[in-house]
């Protein structure tokens, strides 16, 4: 009985549940970009806006600001990779390859990836990747 449940198991998705993750996708994709142009924004603000004349402060403010787009930087770098993953996502829908896991070739479930759309691995694939580390 193992044998026939395992010839019938799924081996991909349908183009009904493809376009399902699609419509995730571009919504991510467009939120994603949208948080990205805040964070370049962010960074490219200059902040010489200090009208305070006390060194102290401004040697305080100028340090804050530094970090702040240190962080922003990062955070615009990590981003814009978010952005590669979720764009490398829509290319496998197009493939047809999109939901299996290219470790096991097994299908990532559906739950795992409105999670997170640009999975390429199962949970076990990634947890053995991660145990090899």
């Amino acid at each position: 009985m193992a044998k026939t449940e395992q010839s019938t198991e799924k081996k991909y998705y349908s183009s009904e549940e493809l376009q399902e993750f699609k419509e995730i996708i571009l919504k991510k994709i467009e939120e994603a970009k949208r948080n990205l142009d805040l964070l370049n924004a962010a960074v490219a603000n200059e902040g010489n806006d200090v009208n305070d004349t006390s060194p102290t402060f401004k040697q305080l403010d100028e340090g804050r600001s530094v970090l702040s787009k240190e962080e922003n930087s990062k955070l615009a770098a990590r981003q814009q990779k978010f952005i590669k993953d979720l764009e490398a996502a829509l290319i496998r829908i197009e493939n047809k390859t999109y939901g299996i896991c290219r470790v096991t070739g097994k299908l990532i479930p559906k739950e795992r990836l409105r999670i997170v759309p640009h999975a390429t691995m199962t949970v076990e694939a990634k947890e053995m990747q991660n145990k090899k580390r």
